[in-house]
């Protein structure tokens, strides 16, 4: 004979230390008052559309913050503790389109 069984298993939140399915997750040190590059790397010709988020909302460019290289990259620049946080580039606009998170802390 044989024996099967069903788990279903509920949890709350993410540990810091694994990315949902899709997502790679990358831990970031930077030094204040020095400058931070993050990349999303997309190989697709041609390239998709490419949205960066930071703490969950889209992220807003100025003249510190820029995307180059068709929003493949995000230079900040003169970071400061207050650009700690999550920061997730998406590639695409459909669900299930690759995206990846990274963990970004700035040191005084």
């Amino acid at each position: 004979g044989e024996d099967s069984r069903s788990f279903h298993i509920s949890t709350q939140g993410t540990p810091p230390s694994t990315a949902g399915a899709g997502e790679t997750l990358s831990s970031i040190t930077a030094v204040a008052g020095g400058q931070l590059t993050l990349e999303c790397p997309v190989d697709a010709v041609p390239p998709p559309r490419i949205e960066w988020h930071r703490e969950g909302s889209p992220l807003r460019e100025d003249a510190r913050r820029q995307t180059l290289a068709e929003g493949r990259i995000l230079r900040i620049q003169a970071v400061g503790t207050e650009d700690s946080g999550e920061y997730i580039c998406r590639a695409g606009t459909m669900p299930g389109n690759t995206s990846l998170r990274f963990q970004v802390e700035i040191h005084g």
